[in-house]
Formats: C-alpha cells, structure tokens, sequence
C-alpha cells in the first residue's frame, strides 16, 4: 500500500519525508492535504473529546463534517467527557462520529469486576483502548491525532507525521503551545470541558485521571504513581498487535 503520491505507508521514511516536505504548512493546511490528497477517504481523527479536542473537531467541521471520528469509550469514562462529547457533536455538525467500545466477551473474561484498571493498567487499556482502535483502523490507511509537544517531556520531539506500523499517523497540532490552544478556543467561542475548571488538563478514564498540579506537564494526572505514561494507542508494536484480536 502507499499514498497517492507513490510513497509506501509501511517504509520507515515515508512519515519522514512528509515532515519534511509539508513543514512550512500550518495545522488546517496539513489536515485539508491529508484529507483531500494523501488519503482521501483513507484518514480518520481519532478523538478523547478531551481538554483539547475541540481544536482539531473544529478544524474538522470547517473542512469537511463527515470525516470519520473514532472515539474510543472505554465504559470507565467521566460522565462529563460523554456529556462534552454530545454538545461538541451538536455544536459541529460532526456527521459521522463512531464509538468504539471493548468487546462484551472479553470484558466478561478478563474484567468481569471491572476493576482490572487497579491491578493491571496496562492489560485494561489494551482490552478497553487498543483492540478495538486497532480493529476500526483497518478500514483506514492514516489517522490524525491531537498530541503535542509541549504536554509531556515524552512527546518533545513529537513529528508531524509517523509511521505508525502500516498505518501514517498524523499530529497537526505538534508544536502548538498551550498559548496557541487557549487563544483558538477564545478566538472560535469553543466551550470547555467542564473538567479543565478543576484542573484535569488531560482527561482519561476516571480512575486514573487526577488533577495536574502547579508546574506539571499536562499529562502529570494520568496513571499518578505507576509509571506509566501511554495507554497503548501510540505505540505502534502493541496497537499491531491489537488489530490481531
């Protein structure tokens, strides 16, 4: 498989070589080249509905409202995350916006209790994050994301494109600041989540998501204690693996 113009999604270059060559183009130029010219009809926006997706589901809305949204509701979300996610959809006029939930079998397999969050984060995440993004995007070629730089020393050297295994993952939003965001916000009269008043800067699943500190990264409230810093989505070897379920 390659993109229309020729590179082959699966070549470590390739993400490389679109970061250098579409560099100069800001965040709404880099989203309608993806979407209109390198796959079209091949991309998807994969969404929390979290601090700062209204951003990009703006940007979206602008460019074209029936760009497939991939939300991922893992059943442990904050009631406000779902409420958030209703009012933005209405707002937009988002028109194609597909849950993703884990699947019932293997729920009532591994976390009958539902608390597998407690004793094995990393598996929870996997059950309820990563098999079933990675199923829905085998109807994708590339995907978009709302990452950036500045929200944890991990993502520092974040790209605008990746490989992502054989998928091209794309961060039109890499070097945007926290400036950047809030002004966007303001500048198109974007509701907040309701969470960001108390200080939850990222939002996750409620039982691993506390509030960020003074002097934090942004990302400080996610799995406090334990280590870890991703769920799964982002790291290409365990999503692969996850299409495999």
């Amino acid at each position: 498989m390659s993109t229309p113009s020729g590179l082959p999604l699966g070549d470590p270059s390739t993400a490389a070589q679109l970061s250098e060559r579409f560099c100069a183009l800001n965040a709404q130029e880099l989203l309608r080249l993806a979407i209109e010219d390198l796959f079209p009809g091949r991309i998807a926006l994969v969404s929390s509905f979290g601090s700062e997706a209204a951003v990009l589901l703006h940007m979206i809305s602008e460019l074209d409202r029936a760009v497939p949204v991939l939300f991922l509701d893992t059943l442990h979300l904050f009631p406000e995350t779902l409420a958030y996610r209703d009012a933005l959809v209405a707002r937009l006029g988002l028109t194609r916006v597909e849950t993703l939930r884990p699947d019932p079998e293997t729920l009532a397999k591994e976390d009958s209790e539902n608390f597998l969050w407690s004793s094995d984060p990393d598996r929870c995440c996997a059950i309820r994050k990563v098999e079933p993004l990675a199923k829905a995007l085998r109807n994708y070629d590339a995907w978009i994301t709302g990452r950036k730089r500045f929200q944890a020393a991990t993502r520092a050297a974040l790209p605008l494109f990746e490989n992502d295994g054989t998928h091209i993952k794309l961060n039109p939003l890499a070097t945007w600041t926290r400036d950047d965001i809030a002004a966007y916000f303001e500048r198109h009269g974007l509701p907040a989540h309701p969470l960001v008043a108390r200080n939850y800067l990222s939002i996750g699943c409620l039982p691993c998501t506390s509030p960020v500190r003074p002097g934090e990264d942004a990302r400080a409230g996610r799995w406090r204690g334990r280590g870890k810093t991703e769920c799964g989505v982002h790291i290409p070897a365990t999503l692969e693996a996850g299409s495999d379920r």
